[in-house]
């Protein structure tokens, strides 16, 4: 199985860091609401052909030709005539959620259960192929969204916020599942395949659909022929093989999936002959599992665990963009580094860099309008600096790094926000990678520039006659790739950012130079790949920014000894303004400066790394800084 575990780090790190706000359904750990303290099931419950309890006592029972509401008592307070196979349902405080496919039309209908009634909720557009499953999922933004999986694999993310339901993404899963549940609590998706078993997704809108197993059949797990059923709970994920004949209860820990505990009809005289159907229920200290006696057409007990208890996980903030910018004319990894050029009389004036790996540069107004691409070529980091004193003048300028020809490119800024191409600086390097600048407080400007071999080279720009000409300083080196940098002006520190091991420290002054000190560390807080870097200048402190890819947040770290973790956050749906969230972050900045109306503490503007609600090319948000300063308490 391990050879299969084809799940990439970065997903499993975050599904193991994830954080439930709210939980749901008491019938498995994606669920909360107090689970009902069951010795046996009711027994107008045991001939349902899929049940669910919810917290208030009532049931959710689905019978061959209805879905009925039914009183602890065993009193119907409703029914709905449908044929379906399964459903899954999302308790909110004061009703509940269930979804189906029906049999006869293959539509998804999404069910409202409020006051012992069911109501239609909005209607999803109408089936265009055959759907084998769906499941809902509750994320850290309390947002209901759906996946339906068409017998071909193809499978939609739909949110169910408001009267209109909104595509989030496309995703190809396996063909014919049989079902799927999520665990809102890991934020991940299960498929059980047909004739081979169970995966895992992040069912995170913003995660890739990298997989991984978690049983499969012989000879690469140790299912019979694959997955008849399967349940999550707080114990684990249980499946139960197609034979019909065992059940195993899987857990996952840092590196795989692993067998926990596994029940058989050799050992069992309660085991029915023939079962397709498995069933758990959460009590306060057991998990009970449940067969269907297909033969008797009955739910039966076979099995109880005690409850395994829930670990305490941190509470990671979502907070909302504001403002997303045009996409990319080129699809896939495209956008890299944005930097912040503010307008001198006018800041809502101002623009926003972008780089794109695969054409150049874009400039952004304040609203996310593209005004201006320079084709220069494939670009990856980009800095800028403002009011820089040269021998013959004053001026702004960018500096990005070239990938073709591994040069630094400079702009020349004018006061209208307008870039245009001003020189080219060789540096000699095999593999050009991040860069960023130091305005020093005697005057001129420097940049700092590093490949993917880990070599740090340190440059003076110099401008004479309104022609820029570069002296490299020194050279330096870590061990491993870096990418993102910043230096704080102020203090002549430069933070540089290993991708595998952590933030690092050094003295941006050549003449004050200082070895390599490892300030943050990839682990608890920060999740491999280190990407971004950036800092925010407030009235009292100034705060490290820095784009933690592994788990899609971004972390807060004092930008002074003993460099304090501050807290970190993951950027969410805007949905009122048809925004998605952001993932896998590459480049990121920051600014203390007022931009008028929604930025008047600052702003901050990441990288997109997967653009959805719908799918489209990869593009950058913006984020209200006072967002971060209340969510994680920062002084200003």
């Amino acid at each position: 199985m391990q050879n299969l575990n084809i799940l990439h780090t970065q997903w499993r790190r975050a599904a193991q860091a994830s954080v439930l706000l709210g939980l749901a359904l008491a019938s498995n750990n994606a669920s909360a609401g107090a689970a009902p303290q069951l010795k046996q099931l009711p027994e107008f419950v045991k001939s349902a052909v899929d049940f669910r309890p919810l917290s208030n006592g009532d049931w959710l029972i689905l019978d061959k030709k209805a879905l009925r509401l039914v009183s602890p008592t065993g009193v119907e307070r409703t029914t709905m005539k449908v044929r379906a196979k399964q459903f899954d349902v999302r308790e909110n405080t004061d009703s509940a959620f269930a979804v189906l496919i029906d049999s006869n039309t293959q539509n998804a209908l999404p069910i409202r259960i409020q006051e012992g009634q069911f109501q239609l909720h909005a209607k999803l557009p109408p089936a265009t192929t055959a759907l084998d499953a769906s499941c809902l999922f509750r994320d850290q933004q309390q947002l209901m969204h759906l996946f339906l999986i068409a017998k071909s694999g193809h499978t939609q993310q739909w949110v169910l916020e408001g009267n209109q339901p909104r595509l989030v993404r496309n995703l190809a899963l396996p063909a014919n599942a049989k079902s799927c549940e999520v665990d809102d609590k890991t934020e991940t998706l299960y498929v059980n395949e047909e004739d081979f078993g169970v995966w895992a997704y992040s069912a995170q809108s913003e995660s890739s659909a990298a997989r991984q197993a978690v049983q499969l059949r012989q000879p690469f797990g140790r299912l019979q022929q694959g997955a008849q059923a399967m349940h999550v709970s707080s114990s684990g994920v249980a499946v139960l093989d197609e034979a019909g004949k065992n059940i195993f209860l899987s857990t996952v820990t840092k590196q795989d999936w692993k067998i926990t505990k596994q029940f058989s009809n050799k050992t069992n005289a309660a085991w029915p002959q023939q079962t397709g159907s498995l069933r758990t229920l959460d009590t306060d200290t057991k998990t009970n599992f449940y067969l269907r006696d297909d033969s008797k057409n009955a739910w039966m007990q076979i099995a109880s665990l005690p409850r395994k208890k829930d670990t305490p996980q941190e509470s990671i903030p979502v907070l909302i963009p504001q403002v997303q910018t045009e996409e990319m004319s080129r699809f896939g990894d495209a956008a890299d580094d944005p930097a912040i050029w503010n307008h001198p009389t006018d800041s809502q004036l101002s623009r926003i860099l972008g780089t794109n790996k695969k054409q150049g540069l874009l400039v952004y107004d304040m609203q996310g309008k593209q005004t201006q691409l320079l084709e220069v070529g494939r670009l990856n980091n980009v800095d800028v600096r403002q009011h820089i004193q040269w021998q013959d003048g004053v001026s702004d300028i960018a500096i990005a790094t070239q990938r073709d020809d591994y040069s630094l490119i400079l702009f020349d800024i004018d006061g209208n926000g307008t870039l245009q191409e001003a020189s080219r600086i060789a540096t000699g390097l095999k593999d050009i990678y991040g860069t960023c600048l130091y305005q020093p407080s005697r005057g001129g400007l420097e940049a700092f520039v590093n490949d993917k071999g880990g070599v740090v080279q340190h440059w003076r720009i110099e401008r004479k006659n309104g022609k820029y000409q570069g002296t490299q300083l020194r050279q330096l080196k870590l061990a491993t790739q870096p990418e993102g940098c910043v230096v704080d002006d102020k203090t002549a520190h430069l933070f540089i950012g290993e991708e595998k091991r952590g933030v690092w420290l050094t003295n941006a002054d050549a003449a004050q130079a200082s070895a390599f000190k490892l300030i943050a560390k990839v682990g608890q807080h920060l999740r491999a790949d280190v990407e971004g870097l950036a800092l925010y200048h407030g009235k009292q402190e100034t705060y490290l920014v820095v784009s933690s890819q592994g788990d899609n947040s971004y972390v807060i770290y004092d930008a002074q000894a003993p460099f304090s973790y501050r807290g970190k956050f993951r950027i969410g749906f805007n949905l009122a303004k048809g925004i998605d969230g952001s993932s896998e972050t590459d480049g990121l900045e920051v600014s203390s400066a007022s931009f008028g109306a929604g930025y008047n503490k600052g702003i901050m503007i990441v990288q997109d790394g997967h653009k959805h609600l719908p799918d489209g090319a990869q593009n950058f948000k913006y984020i209200d800084w006072q967002q971060i300063t209340l969510a994680l308490k920062l002084v200003d």
